[in-house]
């Protein structure tokens, strides 16, 4: 469907949509073509298939993978530029289906046909509601891989288990959508959980999707570790930040660091490993400290622990940053990113986000991984904030 074409009149039909709103199907379906015309505008489909066109040539040359890394790359962000231009095409079909749809439902007066594209069309708004969200990802480095950084806090055993739940979440949260992952460390607790733990999300966009999650996390719920069956209240931060890239400038120098080798370790305490080959890298100046032990080699560990702390280093510049403008702004320096959920697992069943005021009642589903709609109410809210 074209922008500005006229509807005939048998689509001026009234439909109902999820049995609430009534509505003109010719008015809806303008306001879909417009709002899809909005995106197109922004993701710039021409300079998404020009890129398309280049990385393919790269991706063709026979010296490819002479460097597996860059080769990683190369792949990676042509697949996701060669998925968001068919995601956005399809999308456009489908609106321009749905004309002919309806149409088809108010010619053979079909109760079927008319169903059918009533489902559709609240199926189209939901899928092009979820690909605005995509464009509102325009932040410096949204872009972006990201690193996960989550630690127990508050609360005992129950915090180091809950860290584990929330470690689970965005690994299967990225597993539902093929992203790949790379666990770089994990501090394993005593009785049960984890300390902390660092992964990787390898997919463009995981960092401007997940800095949504960054902050405090509540669980409240009968624990499981405690012999008298009371409520225990729980917490565990969560730190998300953009994986460092060649062109970003973060000086370290080697004097302000000091590094610790040790023996890595499993869950109870048990050793994977016979050599010192785990790294622990502490930043002097600033206090940051980071670990690897999942590389088979020391070197490896700190090359992957220096590239962490590097990414520390940037966001922590991007927050001061941040904070003179707030300061500028009038902003008094208030974050978005501390207390932000609460999961109850009792005495009721819910998962509430505090900024957003979304929430569902089945947290087991969100411990799944179906986190989809907290963080397209979050980067909303976020886009929100900064107007």
């Amino acid at each position: 469907m074209l922008p500005g074409t006229v509807r005939p009149r048998s689509l001026a039909t009234a439909v109902t949509l999820e049995g609430v709103a009534v509505v003109d199907v010719s008015e809806e379906l303008k306001s879909l073509s417009s709002t899809m015309e909005s995106i197109e505008a922004v993701l710039d489909l021409d300079a998404m298939r020009a890129q398309i066109a280049v990385l393919e040539e790269q991706a063709a040359a026979p010296s490819l993978w002479d460097n597996p890394d860059e080769a990683q790359k190369i792949t990676s962000k042509l697949s996701h530029l060669q998925s968001e231009v068919r995601k956005a095409e399809a999308l456009r079909g489908r609106i321009d289906d749905l004309a002919v749809l309806f149409e088809m439902a108010e010619e053979e007066d079909d109760p079927d046909t008319r169903a059918e594209a009533e489902s559709e069309l609240a199926a189209v708004r939901k899928a092009l509601d979820e690909m605005e969200v995509r464009t509102l990802l325009s932040g410096e480095y949204d872009a972006r891989e990201a690193l996960v950084n989550i630690r127990a806090e508050a609360g005992g055993v129950d915090a180091a288990d809950f860290a584990e739940k929330l470690q689970r979440m965005y690994l299967r949260w990225a597993e539902q959508r093929g992203y790949k992952t790379e666990l770089i460390e994990t501090s394993y607790a005593e009785e049960a959980g984890i300390k902390s733990t660092t992964f990787a999300v390898h997919s463009p966009y995981a960092y401007g999707t997940l800095s949504v999650e960054q902050g405090t996390h509540r669980l409240v719920r009968i624990s499981p570790f405690d012999n008298q069956g009371r409520r225990q209240t729980s917490f565990a931060g969560v730190e998300v930040l953009p994986v460092v890239e060649q062109s970003d400038h973060v000086d370290i120098d080697e004097s302000d660091l000091r590094i610790d080798v040790y023996r890595s370790s499993g869950p109870g305490g048990q050793g994977v490993n016979t050599t010192d080959s785990a790294v622990r890298i502490t930043h002097l100046p600033t206090g940051i400290v980071v670990s690897c032990q999942n590389e088979r080699s020391q070197i490896q560990n700190k090359a992957t622990a220096m590239n962490v702390l590097q990414a520390k280093l940037l966001e922590r510049r991007r927050q001061e940053e941040q904070a003179k403008m707030d300061a500028l702004k009038g902003d008094g320096g208030n974050s978005w990113g501390n207390q932000m959920r609460s999961y109850v697992l009792h005495p009721y069943q819910m998962v509430k986000d505090l900024r957003t005021e979304y929430e569902v009642g089945n947290p087991e589903a969100v411990f799944n991984g179906e986190i989809d709609g907290f963080l397209e109410a979050g980067i909303r809210w976020r886009k929100q904030q900064e107007k």
